[in-house]
């Protein structure tokens, strides 16, 4: 059982990193999957445009932490529809922001 419920949210966790990942390009943002050793990746400016590097050695939920983080610098979330839980995660992360 205790499985089970992993599973289950770490795949919201994934649904929820796919949903920030197309946000961010839908704002424009490049999204470049690479191996950076599971603690990396970031939204960066390269020749003037953003880049939002996803490492791909990184957990699930790593990554959606720091893409909430990067959505949150680039869009304004008040003036789109998220699912709910999209929004919350967001609005979790990027409290943490200073």
């Amino acid at each position: 059982m205790r499985n089970t419920i992993y599973d289950i949210r770490e795949m919201n966790k994934q649904r929820i990193l796919e949903e920030l990942l197309a946000l961010l390009e839908a704002n424009a943002v490049t999204i470049r999957n690479e191996p950076l050793g599971g603690s990396g990746g970031g939204l960066c400016t390269v020749k003037g445009g953003p880049i939002f590097f996803v490492d791909t050695q990184a957990a699930p939920v790593e990554m959606a932490s720091i893409c909430a983080e990067a959505v949150s610098k680039v869009v304004d979330i008040e003036k789109i529809y998220l699912r709910p839980e999209v929004r919350q995660f967001i609005e979790n992360h990027s409290n943490q922001i200073t």
